[in-house]
């Protein structure tokens, strides 16, 4: 910061050719200007100036030397320039991780992409716990409460779980009227990608005690239970945002029994700092805007 001072301080000098002039344009006093023009012709080791009492001129070091400090200033004003413009419209690239899903987030994204060309978008799509920060993430996607507290959050909105089967499987073995009845029908489980372990089924007592639904098949992505239940293999539990498409479309259905109790959130989690890329927060305002509009 001394070294930019010194080589503004040296310009306006030059610039106006005289020590009051030049403390005129800085804010300072000609003794300030005077004593900072020394300053620098010291850590130089060069006069800069011929000093007279009617008129300053450059020495033909002073003359070498503002040619570079004039290109230096016009390089920092460029780009303060281009800093402000990148401010004024969101651009560049944004990494957002996203959870397997049935086209809740698509229509808002794609929305966004036609908003804001310029923002490259990078979207991985993912069921397994990220780690925002080490792996460079921008903006992740993420249901559960927050718990880093590295990150800011901003909630998307709610959910709830549900008991989910196609038509024709509900056809061939019936409609389950207690948790007990779950034992005779096949059951589809979600695996957490970060621990392998089998989401548990949040079923309401029901007066059968306790049940553990068989394990008929499991897998590690929402997408893919969505597939295997939409053509039959067995009953789901799902969160109801992933199946918005299939129950418009009919290739699944909501079971009335037996009833789930849990609900959550989803929340958008990026990494906590005092400043916001325009593009960050540009995504951040859509998304919160758009995901649940409908």
């Amino acid at each position: 910061m001394d070294k930019m001072s010194g080589i503004e301080l040296f310009a306006q000098v030059a610039r106006q050719g005289s020590l009051v002039a030049a403390g005129r344009q800085l804010g300072l006093s000609a003794s300030a200007v005077g004593k900072g023009l020394a300053r620098l012709e010291q850590r130089l080791g060069a006069r800069l100036v011929h000093r007279s009492t009617r008129r300053l001129a450059l020495t033909a070091e002073g003359s070498q030397y503002l040619a570079r400090c004039l290109r230096i200033l016009d390089e920092a004003e460029a780009a303060e320039r281009e800093l402000q413009q990148g401010l004024a419209a969101p651009s560049g690239r944004l990494k957002v991780g996203l959870p397997h899903e049935s086209g809740l987030l698509t229509s808002p994204l794609a929305d966004f992409m036609r908003r804001y060309p310029q923002v490259a978008v990078d979207l991985d799509y993912s069921d397994r716990l990220v780690d925002v920060i080490g792996e460079g993430f921008d903006v992740v996607v993420r249901g559960g409460e927050p718990a880093d507290s590295r990150l800011a959050a901003r909630r998307l909105g709610g959910y709830w779980m549900r008991l989910l089967a196609s038509p024709g499987y509900l056809a061939e073995h019936g409609e389950p009227e207690t948790a007990r009845d779950l034992l005779r029908h096949r059951c589809l489980h979600y695996r957490l990608p970060h621990s392998g372990k089998l989401l548990p089924w949040p079923l309401l007592p029901d007066g059968d005690g306790e049940v553990s639904p068989p394990i008929s098949a499991s897998c590690n992505t929402g997408e893919a239970l969505i597939a295997l239940a939409a053509r039959g293999m067995g009953i789901a539990c799902l969160p109801d945002f992933t199946v918005r498409r299939e129950l418009a479309a009919g290739t699944l259905v909501q079971l009335a029994r037996p009833q789930v109790e849990r609900s959550g959130n989803l929340y958008l989690l990026w990494p906590a700092a005092p400043a916001m890329p325009p593009r960050l927060r540009a995504f951040i305002d859509h998304m919160a805007a758009h995901a649940f509009a409908e």
